[in-house]
């Protein structure tokens, strides 16, 4: 490999020479825009919108000019100038990649050359950050700059949306704290409509609250509540947190699927009882904890049954192995906190606190009763995509983060993103030390609090990383005891972490924190503002030192960690602090370790720098990153089935709720010009099948039932239309019969007294047999894919077995809607004709809609309808118009 790079040269370094004729043309083009009021740049930068958007002029031909404007710009409002590497990483950012750029090397000014310039679409830029303080942050630092350029900014909160007020002028403190990149003054955010911030030019949020709104989108039951336009271009800050640590745990909306009982209490009660090895076994790597013979029966025993996994007791067995999971592997202060009396998961990789989510499977349920706060309602799944899908929706993504080369396969393979590693704008000067590994936990936290008490003696800043919150505050109480002053963050309030973290660079600041607290705050030497004194003496005494207090499990979180040293060509230092106690190595065969130091006789006190147990961590690190990227490919590809499900539903959603409108937000062809289109469409499919099924004339009797019953028309009037002499076929006038059926509702629809038109009515029964059987679609998949890695036992292939079954269920689903479609139609018509003659008609008529297809939900049935025989009554309930249930074999069985 190092002979083909010698021959060939570096591939990143060949492309960044490519981007070099690119700078100098921006370089250029610096002086033309010095001379021009502010004034003069807004009206530019509108002549070059107007061209790309009415012209159909190409984007790219006007790189080098917005991106000379934007530099202006910048300089004006924020008083910085982007570098020439700035430029590189900003070119790399529009053609759709990754820049990797080290910290407090200005990612976020960075950022705003490619935003400006896709922004000129008029499509909607989104820019992706890990936390709403940081959105807010970002979009009010350097809504400055897009508001001299004539653009409009939104931002989107967890509960809230904003746009960037232009108008505010503040005092002269708030002023400079923006300018700083710390603290947000509320007043220049004017509260809007969620729709109204997407609509802005370019749209702060996280993640998230993307995610979430694109899901909610697909759930409206009128289009106008739909809040997002198309995705077109999206810049992810700290890509690699988001695309890759974030993509395991899928966003999913839930709805409550029953009352909540006090069973989680008594279990959560019950597997405090279980002791380890006796009752039950646990394998950490796997994350896994198994009963044991013991411990089943000391269970049965305790609930007073003969045998719990009984088929009456699956439910019993589902509770309690969830109880000991939550009592076992999930711990408070590491996987979750309590926050006013609710269950928050953090966040593995970044310490963050995941509002909003919540382990599936009654799990955070088990973990609530374990805790003693309310047990919220079991949940059923109504909308579930993973980030790896939701990301891959939009036109064009690109992303930046300190941390992306080692990931660069991952990228390439998933989001089909290449990486380019930034130059640092000055050389990096900080000093990476040797770990220094000890016997065990108590003896390298006092080494710790040692060395942290040395350097700060002596003046020098020290950051210190852990892996929970849980170890930053048992390492707290050591620098307590110690006399060591020192700042406390872990995640949980971002504004005032930001604050803390901006001073972290002072001299004799000691600063405790988490993996990802303060992160997106730049660490300036002697403070910020800084104080260039004290920024001179904090050089002389090293720069800002970096501790870490554990390896985490992956190589890249280690090394944001030590990023947050020698920034700017600052000096700096860093250093890990190991133990054999270390979860890591604790997990990752730490015993052939703890044995040679035992061998050498070695003080716990004494650390010890030996290749072997450097090799040791690195080979651990390595295994986890490994199952962790298979964890994930396994997970996409999985996703990948049900996401080319959810296009086509999400599709038909859109066209049912567009039709006979000119909404052009989203860019989805539409065929049809009414709802009743699309239910005449159904309706010929279902007379399709229905003629192919039987055998006429010898099925006469059974196939004018099944018309009936989906008609809701008398067998006789079937009868007699099909026994006319008529040149046309069967089909044509069963549709004549439904047609004269449709239009003696149309004439006598009361919509004065109903308050709804006929078209309401075909849209609310057509979304309403999408949404419901959608929701047990996702149900059913997900159970399929619970119990399909089995099937590898019988030498099959699970990914190939779950394409094939979720590809029959998906069938399965199309039927069912449309079946559903029409047949509730058709009932409604017929009930809303009989009503015609009673006093006092309702709404309550066309709500039956949400009744009728509630009660046809039993089509989800179908889903296991292997176990059905041929002629057996169909499971989704259909019957003839005498009320004898219709044959499998005669309905879904055909």
């Amino acid at each position: 490999m190092m002979i083909l790079g010698k021959l060939f040269g570096d591939a990143n370094e060949k492309y960044l020479k490519s981007l070099d004729p690119l700078v100098k043309e921006i370089n250029a083009l610096e002086q033309k825009f010095v001379d021009f009021t502010d004034a003069d740049l807004a009206k530019r930068v509108s002549e070059i919108k107007t061209a790309v958007q009415e012209q159909g002029e190409d984007l790219d031909d006007f790189l080098a000019e917005v991106f000379a404007l934007v530099r202006e710009a910048s300089k004006r409002t924020l008083k910085k100038r982007h570098y020439d590497v700035q430029l590189v990483g900003g070119i790399v950012l529009y053609k759709g990649q990754i820049a990797e750029m080290k910290t407090g090397e200005g990612k976020t000014l960075v950022a705003t050359l490619p935003i400006v310039l896709n922004a000129l679409a008029g499509k909607g830029v989104h820019v992706v950050t890990v936390n709403d303080y940081l959105a807010k942050r970002d979009a009010v630092w350097m809504g400055q700059i897009y508001n001299l350029l004539g653009l409009s900014v939104g931002i989107l909160q967890h509960d809230s949306a904003f746009l960037y007020n232009p108008d505010y002028q503040p005092a002269e403190q708030a002023e400079e704290e923006r300018d700083r990149g710390i603290v947000v003054d509320e007043k220049f955010l004017e509260p809007v409509p969620r729709a109204k911030a997407y609509l802005a030019d370019i749209t702060y949020s996280t993640n998230n609250e993307l995610g979430f709104d694109y899901l909610r989108d697909n759930m409206v039951q009128k289009l106008e509540d739909k809040v997002q336009r198309d995705l077109f271009y999206a810049i992810v800050d700290e890509v690699d947190s988001i695309l890759i640590d974030e993509a395991r745990t899928p966003l999913i909306i839930s709805g409550p699927a029953g009352d909540s009982t006090e069973k989680y209490y008594k279990f959560a009660q019950l597997v405090k009882k279980l002791s380890l090895e006796e009752d039950y076994l646990l394998d950490e790597k796997l994350r896994a904890v198994t009963l044991t013979e013991e411990g089943i029966n000391k269970m049965e025993k305790a609930l007073g049954v003969e045998n719990i996994y009984e088929v009456e007791g699956v439910a019993t067995v589902h509770h309690l192995e969830a109880a000991l999971k939550a009592e076992v592997l999930f711990k408070k202060d590491k996987e979750y906190v309590i926050k006013d009396g609710e269950v928050i998961i953090v966040d593995e990789f970044t310490g963050r606190l995941m509002y909003g989510r919540r382990y599936s499977d009654g799990l955070h349920q088990a973990i609530e009763a374990k805790e003693g706060v309310k047990v919220q309602q079991e949940s059923v799944t109504m909308a579930t995509i993973t980030f790896q899908n939701f990301f891959r929706i939009y036109k064009k993504l690109a992303g930046m983060t300190g941390t992306a080369a080692t990931e660069s396969e991952e990228f390439s393979k998933i989001y089909n993103l290449d990486v380019t590693v930034i130059p640092t704008n000055k050389p990096l000067l900080r000093k990476d030390e040797n770990d220094l590994i000890y016997k065990n936990e108590e003896a390298k936290l006092l080494a710790v609090t040692k060395e942290i008490k040395r350097r700060n003696e002596l003046g020098q800043p020290v950051l210190i990383g852990t892996i929970s919150i849980e170890k930053n505050e048992l390492l707290s109480q050591f620098l307590e005891r110690s006399g060591v002053k020192h700042e406390i963050l872990n995640a949980k309030n971002h504004e005032r972490e930001a604050l803390i973290i901006a001073q972290a660079g002072r001299k004799g600041a000691v600063t405790l924190a988490t993996n990802m607290a303060g992160r997106g705050v730049d660490i300036v030497l002697g403070g910020n503002p800084v104080d260039e004194k004290e920024a001179e003496e904090v050089k002389t005494l090293g720069g800002l030192h970096v501790l870490g207090t554990e390896r985490h499990e992956s190589r890249r979180i280690d090394n944001q960690l030590r990023g947050r040293a020698g920034r700017q060509g600052d000096p700096g230092s860093s250093q890990f602090f190991v133990s054999l106690d270390d979860d890591l190595l604790r997990i990752f065969g730490s015993e052939r370790i703890k044995g040679l130091m035992n061998t050498l006789h070695i003080p716990d006190d004494m650390p010890i720098d030996n290749k072997f147990i450097s090799h040791s961590l690195e080979s651990a690190q390595k295994k986890v990153e490994g199952n962790n990227f298979d964890i994930r490919k396994h997970l996409v590809e999985f996703d990948d089935v049900v996401n080319k499900h959810r296009e086509v539903i999400y599709k038909k959603r859109f066209q049912i709720l567009s039709v006979d409108t000119d909404f052009t937000q989203i860019e989805v062809e539409n065929p049809y010009r009414s709802t009743k289109e699309i239910l005449w469409e159904y309706l010929g499919q279902e007379l399709d099948i229905l003629l192919d099924s039987y055998s006429l004339p010898d099925d006469k009797e059974e196939f004018n039932n099944a018309v009936s019953s989906l008609l809701v028309i008398g067998p006789s009037l079937i009868d007699e239309a099909l026994a006319k002499e008529s040149l046309a076929p069967f089909k044509d006038r069963l549709l004549k019969l439904a047609e004269d059926k449709y239009n003696s509702v149309a004439g006598q629809w009361p919509v004065e007294r109903i308050g709804r038109t006929l078209a309401d009515l075909e849209r609310s029964i057509l979304l309403n047999a999408i949404d419901s059987l959608w929701i047990d679609h996702l149900d059913a998949l997900d159970h399929l894919r619970t119990g399909i890695g089995l099937r590898g036992y019988g030498q099959r292939d699970p990914l190939v077995e779950y394409k094939k079954d979720s590809y029959q269920l998906f069938k399965t689903l199309l039927e069912s809607v449309r079946h559903q479609s029409v047949q509730t139609f058709f009932n409604l018509a017929d009930s809303a004709l009989k009503a015609q003659s009673l006093p006092g008609v309702s709404s309550s008529l066309a709500d039956a809609a949400e009744k009728r297809a509630a009660e046809n939900n039993q089509t989800a049935v179908l889903a296991g309808h292997n176990k059905v025989g041929r002629n057996d009554p169909c499971p989704c309930g259909a019957t003839k118009s005498n009320g004898t249930p219709i044959k499998y074999k005669h309905c879904h069985g055909k």
